[in-house]
């Protein structure tokens, strides 16, 4: 089992199935006419401020969930086959076997995967992403997915809900403000290096279920019916609330925050609550949350278990959060007395992304100014300029092979991924010489002349750096090296090469070198941001990457300005 660290919530998705449905036609579309029912329903609106929220016409609980988990997906900048755990919360799932995980899984595909289907009601959401969250902070996965679901709109309906007896004020509660959406996060074991993410610090939960009876319960019985249609006629599958029992979970979710946090070092409040009713009384007992909480019960409904996460979804997207920033999530669930809690910090873009972008624009800066580089550029170079080009290059190219061996040599056991990262990355490139020297005999040049050149001022100034550099325990710096190496041929070396053809009429074997290094050296740059994700919380690697960076920046425009 490895050690536990850090964990960052780097994507989100949320999604509401159809068209808003406003107060006036909810009746129409889940029925309840009558003069009774309507008075019911207004009470119920009126207590909890709900004015919209949505629901699935022809679709499934799965479809909403894969729907939300394929956005979260996305959002984060990943590829399904990247995620090695799906953890889902629902209150009830489209069948009940087999587990509603596996049936998101079987329709959002990916690759094999850990599944968890957590049970439960509006916790159950937060229960997946404790087991998600554990699961990558012990390096077992680099990724997962969390998703909580809810496709409660086909029990809240005439005549399904009303089967097996007159419906209650109750039950009625439920009917008006309960509804259909699905919400999801991924977590990352790095956080993102473009832009804000989500540190986790902790998720808790707790039941309460030895101190009190069930307060939501549906099924009750199922087992004892001679069939499911009996079951369907008796109204067994259909959901009851004890709204009596409310006010007791209130106050045990009041107590564990007080437990749990100081409200005055939070920054937000995303609370998961039933009605505003609720809203207003949480605000009079801990008015410290009133001037820092954010809800969209009104505008999108209470989605049970999705809902936290419908909630953090609208709340990120829409910018309410800022690098440092400390938000707060609670989700207290009357199924049995649950209550859970999760601690958010807002991390910003590691400062060493930005760091890099600034070495990278003095660095093009600096190469506008060299005269070979300006006259490839300005298309007035000659085939002196590119056989010059080739023989000051293939120096350099030659000691890459040697820096990036020893760097593997000097990278300990606990650096493991970055010395096989430069194992693999020397054995790719060490041969690379060979066709510097194919086009420059393609282009007229002697094979002795371009072997037997000397390095000039500048590369001999850079390699010994590197080389420097690369004999020292564990150089993590020199993904700084790698990233002005690798960075000038993606940016720069395929658009040379074609800059060259078109004014020396070259074949595309003439520039062979610039062209496989503009073409594949984008593999190597996304290799280097992988590598760079754990280290962006170690100020020290940082300031190492950025400053090696720097020099090798400087120094390969040396090499460049040394050309004649």
């Amino acid at each position: 089992m490895g050690q536990t660290s850090a964990v960052y919530i780097t994507g989100c998705g949320a999604h509401l199935p159809g068209a808003p449905v406003g107060n006036d036609e909810i009746a129409s579309r889940l029925g309840g006419t009558d003069p009774a029912t309507a008075r019911r329903r207004a009470r119920v609106l009126a207590a909890n401020g709900i004015r919209q929220r949505h629901y699935a016409t022809g679709s499934s609980n799965e479809e909403l969930a894969a729907a939300a988990v394929e956005l979260a997906v996305k959002d984060a900048g990943l590829a399904m086959g990247e995620v090695g755990m799906l953890a889902t919360g629902t209150t009830m799932g489209d069948q009940l076997v087999p587990g509603f995980a596996a049936m998101v899984h079987g329709r959002v595909g990916g690759g094999p995967m850990e599944l968890l289907s957590a049970g439960g009601v509006c916790a159950s959401g937060m229960a997946a992403l404790k087991a998600a969250a554990g699961a990558v902070a012990l390096g077992e996965h680099d990724a997962a997915v969390v998703v909580g679901s809810e496709l409660v709109s086909r029990v809240l309906a005439e005549p399904r809900f009303t089967a097996g007896g007159r419906s209650t004020s109750d039950a009625e509660f439920l009917r008006w403000t309960l509804s259909d959406g699905a919400g999801a996060v991924v977590v990352s074991s790095r956080p993102r290096p473009d832009r804000e993410s989500l540190r986790v610090e902790w998720v808790r939960s707790v039941s309460y279920a030895h101190e009190y009876p069930a307060g939501m319960r549906a099924g009750e019985g199922w087992l004892d019916a001679p069939s499911a249609a009996a079951a369907e006629a008796a109204g067994l599958f259909r959901l009851r609330q004890d709204v009596s029992a409310l006010p007791s979970l209130f106050r045990l979710g009041v107590e564990r925050v007080r437990a749990l946090v100081d409200i005055r070092t939070i920054d937000h409040a995303l609370v998961h609550w039933s009605a505003n009713t609720f809203r207003d009384r949480i605000f009079a007992e801990i008015p410290e949350i009133a001037g820092i909480s954010f809800s969209n019960l009104e505008t999108c409904g209470n989605t049970g278990a999705a809902s936290i996460f419908v909630m953090l979804e609208e709340a990120w997207r829409t910018g309410r959060f800022k690098a440092g920033d400390r938000i707060l999530l609670a989700v207290p669930e009357s199924g049995r007395f649950t209550v859970s809690f999760a601690l958010l910090t807002c991390v910003g873009p590691a400062q060493l992304v930005d760091d890099l972008a600034h070495v990278w624009t003095e660095l093009e800066q600096r190469l506008a100014t060299v005269p070979i580089v300006r006259r490839i550029e300005d298309s007035t170079a000659t085939i002196d300029d590119y056989r010059a080009l080739l023989v000051n290059l293939r120096q350099q190219v030659v000691e890459g092979g040697r820096w990036i061996s020893r760097a593997a040599s000097n990278f300990s056991a606990e650096r493991f991924e970055l010395r096989s990262a430069a194992i693999r990355h020397a054995a790719e490139e060490h041969r690379d010489f060979l066709l510097l020297e194919r086009d420059f005999v393609a282009v007229g040049g002697d094979l002795g002349e371009i072997r037997l050149g000397a390095k000039n001022p500048g590369s001999e100034a850079l390699s010994a750096f590197i080389m420097q550099q690369a004999s020292r325990p564990d150089p993590v710096d020199l993904l700084g090296a790698m990233f002005v190496i690798e960075g000038l041929g993606t940016a720069k070396a395929l658009g040379w090469a074609r800059m060259l053809q078109d004014q020396l009429g070259l074949a595309d074997g003439q520039v062979s070198f610039l062209r496989y290094h503009g073409e594949n050296d984008g593999e190597h740059v996304s290799e280097m941001h992988r590598l760079l994700g754990p280290l962006m919380s170690d100020p020290v690697a940082c300031a190492a990457i950025v400053h090696t960076a720097r020099i090798t920046a400087r120094l390969y425009a040396l090499q460049l300005e040394e050309i004649r």
